[in-house]
């Protein structure tokens, strides 16, 4: 090799290895930034625990256990039971996700699987644009259109938990469908064209395959639903009727007014002073709803997992 060569090789040695070590370095760089999000996010977290236990330990340590799980929230005579606040809120959550979950179910469906290309294009963008409506505006739709509509065809009172559960759901739509959209997009589609070519039917290779591969993501998807629903608060205000009482159990319960543990906070917290009992009942209560809602993400999080362990092999 003639030392012109030698020379070219060895300039390209070191242009490869200063490519290298630029790469490295930039990878270092976005390696540690993700990793400062991460630990920012766990802070941000525990930050706002810690604050909500200092502020609401002195509630459960003056008041009983039996107060608090007790039927009466009447602060004025020094009752805070919980019990018709958690009612309200499962109540409400719960009837919203029935409702939720198989609608966004089928429209993801619709959208990944069956629609040609170009409706998808309209409809994928529309549903998007629905996560935007801002709550209070559904909630005015739900107090002036909703309700008295509800009322009309039979119901008591037009502000109940049903009323509040039909808009909680309209809101949680765009949220459960895009996620679950996204999850079918991602199965792989060698899975599709491995199920049709062994003679399935396009419903078959849907149910059989493509759901139980995207299963992770649907679990997803409705899990965030479920925190936006659980945790909204101007719109239950306005449509559930914000009554404090347990609704009495039956068919019936879903027309009775009932309040949630988020609308207490947001209508009481500016009527009570800093320091008295009332005001750490209040943060005791977004403990409550911070402990509820760590719960269902974490069975969320086992299902996601233990699905994922089952489809490796693992028991």
């Amino acid at each position: 090799m003639s030392t012109g060569d030698t020379q070219i090789v060895t300039q390209q040695v070191a242009s490869a290895e200063a490519e290298v070590a630029s790469r490295s370095w930039s990878e270092r760089v976005i390696e540690g930034v993700i990793r400062l999000c991460g630990i920012s996010a766990v802070l941000i977290l525990t930050v706002i625990f810690l604050f909500l236990i200092k502020e609401g330990i002195g509630a459960f340590r003056e008041i009983r256990f039996l107060g608090l799980v007790s039927s009466r929230w009447y602060p004025i005579e020094g009752m805070y039971g919980l019990m018709p606040l958690i009612v309200g809120s499962l109540l409400v959550t719960a009837v919203a996700i029935v409702f939720a979950v198989p609608l966004g179910l089928i429209t993801a469906i619709f959208l990944g699987e069956i629609a040609p290309p170009w409706l998808r294009e309209i409809l994928k963008p529309l549903v998007e644009v629905l996560a935007g409506i801002p709550s209070i505006v559904l909630g005015f739709f739900g107090w002036l259109v909703v309700a008295p509509l509800l009322q009309s065809m039979g119901a008591p009172s037009g502000l109940t938990a049903f009323t509040g559960a039909l808009i909680l759901a309209y809101m949680t739509l765009p949220t459960i469908i895009s996620i679950t959209e996204d999850a079918l997009y991602a199965v792989p589609k060698e899975y599709r064209d491995g199920s049709l070519a062994i003679g399935a039917t396009q419903w078959q290779t849907i149910w059989r395959v493509v759901l139980p591969a995207a299963r992770s993501g649907i679990v997803i998807a409705v899990m965030l639903g479920l925190g936006r629903a659980i945790g909204e608060t101007m719109l239950v205000l306005m449509v559930t009727g914000n009554a404090a009482n347990i609704p009495e159990f039956g068919f019936g319960m879903l027309f009775q007014p009932v309040r949630t543990m988020t609308a207490t906070i947001a209508s009481e917290m500016g009527e009570v002073a800093q320091g008295s009992l009332h005001y750490s009942m209040l943060f005791a209560i977004g403990i409550v709803l911070f402990i509820i809602t760590f719960i269902i993400n974490s069975l969320a999080t086992r299902f996601v997992g233990g699905g994922r362990r089952r489809r490796g092999g693992q028991i």
